[in-house]
């Protein structure tokens, strides 16, 4: 099994983090595999190398070790933007002007239907779907059109789930897509990429052939074997785990730097501490 565990160096680790990267690691040392290590930091205007460098100590001091180099998404536009070319000859990107105000307006209007939300909130109107590549401006995102790629790939295609509240085997539904997903933002403006498209070539690349991360990122796994497929990628298992919340139910946030994971090192908290405050076990037993 190989497993991996991705932050974003725009805050601290917390007890979520904690979880799903031992859980990950516990994973793959049982099973006689590798875990491994990506840093998410394509978006340029919120990461910093302090944070990265946090990250880091934070998860040695947990006992969390994984093979050298670290893969950061900021080295990896090149191949985001070769994946973006495919998809353009394959007719299934189009420019997109519109901003999060303008998906809200559009959706406030009577004739746009109701609101439903998507894995990345409102879902698209389509707005700027006729728009061909060759209209692309400065400013614009590229977003897939869903109808479009279903059409290219036809029926079938889905994923096996381990974790504890969906397991079993999914097909990928083709109206969810259309209609509760919508055309998703495949490079956001100053990113050259997106989330879903960087997690989707990353995994693949890294040879992670088990997605440990949490259950609020079930619903975004559709989008990411879609993509799979078009590209001809090998699709791995999910394990999406339960989330850590607080005494309120919420789930964690990188704001809440009550439960960071470096305050309850200043605090004389052990890793074993952490292990038993999230329901693990001892370490490499997941």
């Amino acid at each position: 099994m190989r497993t991996r565990f991705a932050p974003s160096p725009t805050g601290p680790l917390h007890l979520g983090h904690a979880y799903s990267a031992m859980l990950a690691h516990d994973m793959a040392r049982a099973s006689g595999g590798t875990f491994v290590l990506r840093i998410e930091d394509i978006d340029q205007s919120r990461a910093r190398p302090c944070w990265e460098a946090r990250i880091l100590d934070d998860l040695r001091w947990l006992g969390l070790d994984w093979p050298a180099p670290v893969w950061r998404q900021s080295e990896r536009l090149a191949e985001y933007g070769a994946a973006l070319a495919r998809l353009a000859d394959m007719d299934l990107l189009y420019p997109c002007a519109c901003r999060r105000r303008d998906v809200q307006a559009a959706l406030g209007a009577p004739q746009e239907g109701d609101r439903r939300l998507g894995p990345d909130g409102p879902v698209y109107p389509g707005t700027c779907r006729a728009r061909p590549m060759a209209d692309r401006r400065a400013g614009d995102a590229l977003r897939l059109h869903m109808g479009r790629a279903l059409r290219r790939l036809g029926r079938g295609g889905g994923f096996t789930e381990t974790g504890p509240a969906h397991a079993g085997s999914h097909l990928l539904n083709p109206d969810t897509l259309l209609r509760g997903v919508g055309d998703v933002v495949l490079a956001r403006p100053g990113w050259g990429t997106s989330y879903h498209l960087a997690v989707t070539l990353d995994d693949a690349a890294q040879g992670v052939d088990t997605v440990v991360r949490g259950e609020d990122l079930f619903e975004a796994t559709q989008i990411h074997v879609l993509l799979q497929r078009l590209l001809g990628l090998a699709t791995p298992v999910y394990h999406h785990h339960r989330l850590i919340r607080d005494a309120a139910g919420k789930r964690l946030a990188k704001r809440d730097d009550a439960r960071a994971i470096a305050k309850f090192r200043r605090d004389g908290a052990t890793p074993e501490d952490l292990r038993r405050m999230v329901g693990l076990g001892p370490a490499g037993r997941p």
